[in-house]
């Protein structure tokens, strides 16, 4: 017998209450709805209520995809966990979600790669369950931009309730600065349940190629905290917006309609298939005109493709699960299908993994 593959056993999401659109928006910042729909595609996003954190939203994606899948809490025998907002410094949100969900003590492995976080996770549960350390295995991607994003007790009151606005220039200055971060980003959650599966049909997770390279950390980062200051944050720090993430749009635009195509023809090649075979790519929703531009490079009709940033913008460590599972309801990902599952973020991380339903 041969090695078991990871597969897919079922899916789920996690949504926040809070939707909010592009005029909404434009009550606390200096945008409008064309402007944000030309550049990114995005219409809405939503975000939690204070207090919510990722790892909230991570076990409520997670008790969905393990009813989805028919499987106790019992069977679940590794956690792994992609944030770039863990609900503290330490420790990840892995345990934390373990906890909300009343599991037994099990292995729970945080990733760090940011919007390409869950492809990296999906590789990781490739390689759990291929060597027999797991037999059942619980994937997460949760991030809570809210907890990243500048804005003032003030500007909160103005945005959810126009009744108690119009906002102070001071404060309209400053969140304005950051227009071109803020009105990209919303809160999510997705998780997916995957199991040893030893029948050689073909299914599961085939394989990944995944890349890091440091040399372009500079294009999106957060230049404050972390070990390089001391200490970690300063009132001057936040005062000064260093922990506001930076980024170079343009470059991330050039590298992503590039190696976003690339990596996905790549792991295909590789594991013997072309691209006329694929069924669905999902890539990482950044920005749509970002999966516009590598649908175009990859020739790949529009029913082969799938985005939903429009209605959610970019959730970073969400996205990937989160379109999946959209794909997946809409009847784009039937058992037998073939899948691509790529993304680029910060690091530079990027790669696509390859799986059959």
């Amino acid at each position: 017998m041969g090695q078991p593959r990871a597969l897919l056993a079922g899916s789920g999401i996690a949504v926040p209450p809070l939707e909010i659109d592009n005029d909404t928006l434009s009550r606390i910042i200096d945008t409008h709805d064309r402007w944000i729909r030309e550049r990114s595609g995005i219409v809405t996003r939503f975000y939690v209520e204070p207090g919510t954190s990722s790892s909230d939203l991570g076990a409520e994606a997670s008790r969905k995809a393990l009813e989805d899948a028919g499987v106790e809490g019992d069977e679940v025998d590794y956690i792994v966990c992609a944030t770039m907002t863990p609900d503290h410094y330490f420790p990840g949100a892995g345990t934390l979600i373990q906890q909300h969900l009343g599991l037994r003590p099990v292995p729970a492995l945080d990733l760090r790669q940011q919007c390409a976080g869950f492809a990296y996770g999906l590789q990781t549960v490739d390689a759990l369950i291929r060597s027999g350390i797991a037999r059942t295995v619980l994937l997460v991607g949760c991030d809570v931009h809210t907890s990243l994003m500048p804005f003032s007790s003030r500007t909160w009151e103005v945005l959810h309730d126009e009744s108690k606005g119009p906002l102070e220039p001071e404060d309209f200055e400053w969140n304005s600065r950051f227009r071109h971060l803020l009105v990209l980003f919303g809160d999510a959650a997705g998780a997916m349940v995957f199991k040893a599966h030893e029948v050689d049909d073909g299914r599961g997770i085939l394989g990944a190629r995944l890349y890091g390279d440091g040399s372009r950390s500079d294009i999106l980062m957060v230049p404050g905290g972390g070990s390089r200051n001391r200490p970690f944050v300063t009132p001057e720090m936040i005062a000064g917006a260093g922990m506001v993430p930076v980024m170079d749009g343009r470059s991330v635009f050039k590298l992503a309609v590039t190696r976003m195509p690339k990596v996905t023809r790549e792991v295909l090649e590789a594991y013997g298939y072309t691209l006329d075979e694929l069924d669905l790519l999902v890539m990482h929703q950044a920005n749509l005109r970002i999966n516009e531009a590598a649908q175009k490079a990859l020739k790949l009709p529009s029913e082969k493709v799938f985005n939903n940033i429009q209605k959610y913008g970019n959730t970073t460590s969400a996205t990937l699960p989160l379109c999946f599972h959209e794909a997946r309801q809409a009847g784009k990902a039937k058992e037998g299908s073939l899948v691509a599952l790529t993304a680029l973020g910060a690091g530079l991380h990027w790669g696509s993994v390859l799986m059959r339903v």
